[in-house]
């Protein structure tokens, strides 16, 4: 099996350990941060999107114009760009990068984060959005005449692409933890996005997805790649890191607690499936498995990509290769120190992942 790592790509230096008020842009960083993923053979990056963030298509074209090998994965939610445009942008995005692009869809998870920028649909008609929003795309990019379309979502005529993907298409991703998600994503997606899990739980998310692509008629071969997401925090030796990990909790809870940090103090609790349910896997214990760590889960309120796997270099590759082991082949991991975090994972995390993996396809043959 070919694994492939993906990181994220912050626009500035701030951070949820040191945020810098009201940053902006930081070109230089984000070109240094780039090519630092260049540098250790990272695949991806993920570009993120947020009501209040910096436009996910123009970092995404700096990072190709200063990089040779990263695919730029886009984040987008269906309600902020109309799907004619989308496909243009993203074509433009994929020729401008010599086929390195990625498209992620956000249906949208919070009915408030989705009303700021005047989307008002309910979480079933925004993934009902979601699938014409995909079709849409791959016909404009594969269709070479003139096309029609009209639903409840998207009318329009006779429109016409002349902007199509270097490689004929994109890569579609999509993620989420309910039905309405495992049904769209195993049915038209190529990627499919999970957070960090204990081992059962992925397993039963990774079964339901494959199961929706057979219903949808795919084969085991046209299914969607299986991504998961992690926050390792990595040192020396296990003790170091337990030790770091703790010092990283206080300084998350305290930037928080002061109104600094990501999530608001005493936020509601999410609506998103995906959260709740790492809330409530936080109520059987704090570590999982082999190394997965979730008070950082009950300190964010599950915001996002929360839970951490805590250890040595090699307890966090041997991690990872339990999912592996479990049909995980896109690994994302992220810390919260960014650029830094990247570095220790490219010098000690990837190189014993793919070495391990590298033994495996050597020994079978003689198995």
């Amino acid at each position: 099996m070919t694994v492939e790592f993906i990181s994220l790509t912050p626009p500035n230096a701030s951070t949820e350990l040191a945020p810098i008020p009201n940053a902006g842009v930081d070109a230089e960083f984000l070109t240094r941060y780039a090519r630092t993923l260049d540098d250790y053979s990272f695949n991806y990056t993920l570009i993120p999107y947020m009501s209040s963030s910096f436009d996910p298509f123009t970092i995404g074209a700096t990072i190709a114009a200063v990089t040779k090998n990263i695919n730029v994965i886009i984040a987008l939610r269906p309600n902020t760009l109309y799907p004619t445009v989308a496909a243009k942008a993203l074509a433009t995005l994929d020729q401008l990068s010599s086929g390195r692009v990625v498209v992620h869809f956000i249906a949208g998870g919070s009915d408030a984060e989705q009303a700021k920028e005047g989307d008002f649909l309910n979480k079933e008609q925004r993934y009902a959005r979601l699938e014409d929003y995909i079709k849409i795309l791959r016909r404009a990019w594969q269709s070479s005449e003139p096309f029609d379309w009209d639903s409840e979502y998207y009318t329009f005529k006779q429109f016409s692409n002349g902007v199509l993907p270097t490689k004929g298409t994109i890569r579609v991703s999509v993620g989420g933890s309910s039905d309405d998600a495992y049904r769209i994503g195993g049915a038209h997606a190529d990627i499919f996005g999970l957070w960090g899990e204990p081992l059962k739980e992925t397993k039963q998310q990774i079964d339901r997805i494959y199961e929706e692509a057979a219903k949808a008629g795919r084969a085991e071969t046209d299914r969607p790649r299986i991504w998961v997401t992690f926050r390792p925090i990595i040192a020396e030796t296990d003790e170091l890191a337990w030790a770091k990990a703790h010092r990283t909790l206080d300084a998350l809870s305290g930037n928080i607690a002061k109104g600094q940090g990501k999530v608001e103090p005493n936020a509601p609790e999410p609506q998103n499936v995906g959260s709740q349910r790492l809330l409530e896997i936080a109520k059987r214990g704090e570590v999982q498995d082999r190394a997965l760590w979730y008070p950082t889960v009950t300190a964010t309120n599950a915001r996002g990509a929360s839970t951490a796997l805590v250890g040595s270099p090699q307890t966090i590759a041997d991690s990872i290769l339990d999912y592996v082991d479990l049909g995980a082949d896109l690994i994302s991991i992220r810390g919260y120190d960014n650029l830094n975090d990247v570095i220790d994972y490219g010098r000690y995390v990837l190189p014993k992942v793919r070495e391990a993996l590298k033994e495996r396809e050597a020994a079978r043959p003689a198995a």
